[in-house]
Parts: C-alpha cells; structure tokens; sequence
C-alpha cells in the first residue's frame, strides 16, 4: 500500500515550487536553486542561526526500509566530511515525506555555467577558461576527492554541475556526495545504472562495481571539457553514449584532446588520456597519482 506523504513527496518533483515559503526543521525554503533526478535543492532560511543555506530534498520513494536506511548511513558518513573544497553539512534527518540535508550556500556558479558563459565571450581567444584557472579548479577537485576516498567515499556523480565555483575567490566545491550511490547501490554493485552518461565511467556504465577510479573517469572528462569547452564524446544521444560506453568504449571520443583545442598541448593530452581510459588497469590508479601529474604540468607549463 502506498504511504500518501510519499506520494505528496514525488508529487513535488513535478511542481517543486509548491514547497517555497515551508518550513522544515527550523529551516524556510526561499526558492528553489536546482534539481536532480533524485531529488531538489532549494536556498532556505536557517532561522536559529539567521543564515542562508541550501536544502536538498529527496522524497521517499516507497516504504522499503532498506533503501532509506542506506541512504541515512551515507548521508551520516557525507556530514561528517570536512575539507576546504567539500561543502558543508549543518544538519540532516527526515519527515513523513523527506529526507533532508542541510548544508552551506555557496554564493557563485556551478563550473557548468562557468564553461557555458566563457562560450559567450565576445572576443574568441577568451572563449575557453583560463589554462592556470581551469586547472586550479581541477586541483581543489581532486583534492576533495582525495580526503573522500581516504574515508571510504566514492562520489560516483563527478560532473561540472557538482562543482560549485565560490564568486569573488573561485574556490571550487565539490557537492552531491555520494547520494546517488546510497540510492542505487548495495555492496558497490549497482541496482539501476542512473546518472550522467557524459561523465560516468565504462565500468559504473555496466553496472559493475565501482572503485575510486570511477571518479578519476570523470574528472578527466571535466578536464576535457574544461579546455575544449565542449563535450568531447561522440554523441550525446544518451542511449547511443550509453552503447558506446558498454560495448565499445573506446569509440566514446570523436576526437583526441588535442585536436579539441590548441590550449591541450601533449602533455596536457596524456593525463586526460590517462585519466579516461577505458581499461582500469590503464587509467590512474589514485587521485594522488593525478594531482602528481598536474602538478609537474603546472609547474612546467605556466
């Protein structure tokens, strides 16, 4: 039998705004800032501390107790994550039809927009992000990954979407951690293969177990896309991309990165090879012997 607060909770994913001006646990939704395909982001109004913050929900999907109680145990484990590039969680727990997190707002632009906005740029030569800026972005990304991966915290969604540049600094944040792995998974292994085609890894694409290397994939796609300013896969037709990345990932690129963009020298171009290749045993085997290469890069090159 259906619990009706869930189904008032999927119901407001499809008219999200019916929620701004609730409370939830102290906190006043304001308006909504993003959405997911699991659940919405709204700023919101801490009235005990009298701050702004951002309020992810996720509605309750069913009544099966396992599903939410995996979701609570990595929720618990993301709270407890503290680093300079990983956002903050304030607060976290659940009502009838939610679960809720409650975490810092970050003032400024996902990395996304920022790709998407360098594009405008009236004058062509300043069309792709900065070299020095986009691997700085780069680095505090890895880093962030470094210290989850020390706590046994895969993100599994690494994408310029859940990277949140903070205005006037440009310090990047790494946010959306681990949720849709609690959601999805059980032991590693995915149940439903969801998420962002792009970014996600031949191994996470099949649904096979997935490892921290899953996450270096997606940063090399970043990489990629941050100096080409543009994806750099063959289609973007999800379910061909989806083929492609199962049966012949290794026709996932139309082009090398090189040829994508004059600002990916050949250097440049073999650690984002290296970072998405396809067999495991190729690609980088930790975000430490990533940050390694760039860094030599950097200091070589600018």
């Amino acid at each position: 039998m259906i619990n009706p607060n869930m189904s008032s909770g999927i119901n407001i994913l499809h008219n999200p705004q019916a929620l701004v001006g609730r409370e939830i646990s102290g906190v006043t939704i304001l308006d909504l800032l993003g959405r997911g395909a699991m659940g919405l982001v709204y700023t919101a109004f801490q009235k005990s501390l009298k701050r702004k913050v951002a309020l992810k929900l996720y509605p309750k999907l069913d009544d099966t107790a396992k599903s939410l109680d995996r979701l609570r145990d990595e929720a618990q484990v993301v709270a407890v994550l503290n680093h300079p590039h990983i956002a903050p969680v304030f607060d976290l727990g659940e009502n009838d039809e939610f679960l809720f997190i409650v975490m810092q707002l970050i003032d400024g632009e996902d990395l996304g927009s920022m790709i998407s906005r360098y594009l405008l740029h009236p004058v062509p030569s300043r069309r792709i992000i900065q070299k020095e800026l986009g691997l700085n972005i780069i680095m505090g990304v890895i880093d962030a990954l470094i210290y989850a991966h020390s706590q046994y915290v895969v993100h599994q969604d690494v994408k310029p979407q859940n990277v949140l540049i903070e205005r006037g600094t440009n310090r990047p944040f790494l946010v959306d951690f681990g949720i849709a792995r609690t959601i999805l998974t059980e032991h590693g292994k995915s149940k439903l293969v969801l998420g962002t085609p792009v970014y996600m890894s031949p191994e996470q694409a099949r649904g096979d177990e997935t490892d921290k290397r899953a996450d270096i994939y997606s940063v090399g796609i970043m990489l990629w896309e941050i100096f080409a300013g543009k994806l750099p896969v063959s289609t973007t037709v999800t379910e061909k991309l989806m083929a492609l990345k199962i049966h012949r990932p290794e026709q996932v690129f139309g082009k090398k990165p090189s040829e994508c963009s004059l600002i990916i020298d050949s250097e440049l171009q073999k650690i984002i090879l290296k970072a998405t290749a396809a067999d495991l045993q190729q690609r980088y085997q930790s975000c430490e012997e990533l940050k390694d290469d760039i860094a030599a890069y950097i200091k070589k090159s600018l």
